[in-house]
């Protein structure tokens, strides 16, 4: 909880900045975006990576704030084993499926070509355990009706890089769940972004 604490509190010194207007400055009217979700599930042991897709929408409130919302679907799981002659490495669907649901303010530098950005979000992951193909096993995950459902909280920082209204979004986080105690995961994206 106090890494939580010390990360909120070094977005908001970070953000402030980016909330006052600049002469010219226009903001993004709306921002969509897909992306590979990669979610490294650590707390609790033993460590588990997750990669799934997602998707994101936001809408400008100044050229500085946008509110977002997005949600992931992790259905592959990733096994990694070291030997004295290489790594080997292997991905397989999961019957373990983590959905992530979350809603918050994203503050940024610009509208430009290139900007940063730092987020806070508040949403829920969703744990589920499941046979299904992912198409089947996301409808009957969305629903919230099966698995384990817990609060959950996300700061994360990242970087945009546009060329006119077609970008790519690079952003990494901690996907903090709350279920006995604070959880704390590291959950990175990557993925095309369009703005109008």
């Amino acid at each position: 909880m106090k890494r939580f604490l010390g990360i909120l509190a070094a977005s908001l010194f970070f953000a402030a900045p980016m909330l006052t207007a600049q002469e010219g400055v226009e903001k993004d009217h709306v921002s969509l975006g897909a992306f590979v979700n990669y979610y490294r599930l650590t707390d609790p042991a033993p460590t588990r990576d997750f990669f799934g897709l997602g998707g994101r929408a936001a809408f400008g409130v100044t050229p500085h704030v946008n509110l977002e919302a997005e949600m992931a679907y992790d259905f592959k799981r990733n096994y990694t084993s070291t030997f004295t002659d290489g790594i080997t490495t292997t991905t397989v669907t999961s019957q373990l499926r983590t959905l992530h649901g979350f809603f918050g303010p994203k503050f940024q530098t610009g509208a430009g070509a290139f900007r940063a950005f730092v987020t806070g979000k508040v949403g829920f992951d969703n744990f589920t355990a499941t046979n299904a193909n992912p198409p089947a096993g996301f409808v009957n995950a969305a629903g919230l009706g099966v698995g384990a459902t817990y609060f959950a909280v996300y700061p994360a920082a990242g970087i945009e890089a546009f060329a006119g209204p077609i970008g790519v979004r690079l952003e990494a986080g901690d996907d903090v769940f709350f279920h006995n105690g604070a959880h704390n995961n590291l959950r990175v994206t990557v993925g095309p972004q369009f703005r109008f």
